[in-house]
């Protein structure tokens, strides 16, 4: 099963496009631009309370069989945050200086 790809910033709705190299996603595929992630949300999905990792890029070019972000297109549905920006800041507060993997 290939990763959804969404196509924004669930903070900020800054738009991550399949190749962004600024998007990062928790294990659930959250997904927050670099900037959130480090100066807003300091590495706490504010949906789960894990961390985050670059999101990989999917191949422009059909390499295997079926295997490209034009045979497998990246989401187009935009996400926003389920919890109010308090709730938010109050979890990342909470939560980052302990390191994701021992959340």
């Amino acid at each position: 099963m290939a990763l959804e790809l969404r196509p924004n910033c669930e903070y900020c709705d800054k738009d991550l496009p399949p190749d962004a190299t600024d998007a990062r996603i928790c294990t659930y595929e959250c997904t927050f631009c670099a900037d959130c992630v480090d100066t807003r949300l300091f590495n706490v999905c504010p949906n789960c309370g894990g961390g985050f990792t670059p999101r990989p890029i999917r191949p422009a070019t059909e390499w295997r069989p079926g295997l490209s972000v034009a045979k497998r297109p990246p989401s187009s549905q935009r996400r926003t945050l389920s919890h109010d920006m308090s709730e938010v800041e109050a979890l990342s507060h909470r939560l980052r200086d302990i390191p994701p993997e021992r959340r």
